[in-house]
């Protein structure tokens, strides 16, 4: 690891079991079990040679922890500058500036940096909560663009996916079950035929607050597979030995 000289407020986090040291700031954001887990379910296309973009990376979370199971450039799009700043540093520090970078950006608005229909592998862990007139949203402007659809929505993201993608290529991205119909109805409007879903449970006597969804552009309709649940915590509040495994096991 390079050594690297923290902002106020930073700290530097890390995942054992793919060698990455993340620099976050908790009074910004912090990546979640969630960044950790679609980073994991997420597959390799043949080489992993293809371009990978993580869309709304923040401090590049995602799209760092998978770059240790492709061999391709990665490409992180952060709309904050603070995150991008923090994902930059971070890129240094885990000796990945050749493959690695970020592009400073609105997700909408990348399509002159990368050429649409030139990507292999889209991942995202997106604001999960849509923007109602009853919304409450959070004052703090970093969680409120992570956490609420402020800049894209379920349909808009899904519109950039299928323009950066390749056809036959994946859509990899985490959110809540509630918004299962959502996210149905926007892919498929999109030509992104969901192929596998996996549930996230808190506590095996609880509901699912996590699903894992893989998409793959202008594939054909049907043929869903819902793979095992993962169960993050015991009823002592500690990790399950399935969820240790992806944090400090072997990698990838």
């Amino acid at each position: 690891m390079n050594e690297v000289i923290l902002k106020e407020g930073e700290r530097i986090d890390g995942l054992p079991s793919q060698n990455i040291n993340i620099i976050q700031n908790p009074d910004m954001f912090s990546y979640s079990l969630d960044a950790i887990l679609l980073a994991h379910f997420a597959g390799v296309k043949g080489k992993g040679q293809g371009l990978t973009v993580d869309l709304g990376a923040g401090t590049g979370a995602v799209g760092l922890f998978y770059a240790p199971k492709v061999a391709g450039p990665v490409t992180l799009v952060e709309i904050q500058p603070e995150l991008a700043d923090m994902a930059v540093r971070s890129i240094a520090m885990n000796n990945l500036e050749m493959r690695v970078n970020v592009l400073r950006s609105d997700m909408k608005a990348i399509f002159d940096d990368i050429r649409p229909g030139s990507v292999e592998t889209v991942l995202s862990n997106p604001p999960y909560f849509p923007l109602h007139e009853t919304t409450k949203t959070n004052h703090d402007e970093h969680y409120e663009l992570a956490r609420h659809e402020l800049t894209i929505d379920l349909p808009g993201l899904a519109q950039v996916a299928n323009k950066l993608l390749k056809n036959n290529g994946k859509f990899y991205m985490v959110h809540r079950p509630e918004r299962l119909t959502d996210i149905f109805s926007a892919f498929a409007a999109r030509k992104l035929m969901i192929k596998r879903i996996q549930f996230v449970y808190g506590k095996a006597n609880r509901e699912a607050n996590m699903v894992l969804i893989e998409a793959i552009k202008s594939g054909r309709p049907g043929g869903v597979r819902v793979m095992p649940p993962i169960v993050a915590y015991e009823q002592s509040n500690e990790y399950t030995a399935q969820v240790q495994d992806i944090l400090y096991g072997p990698v990838w």
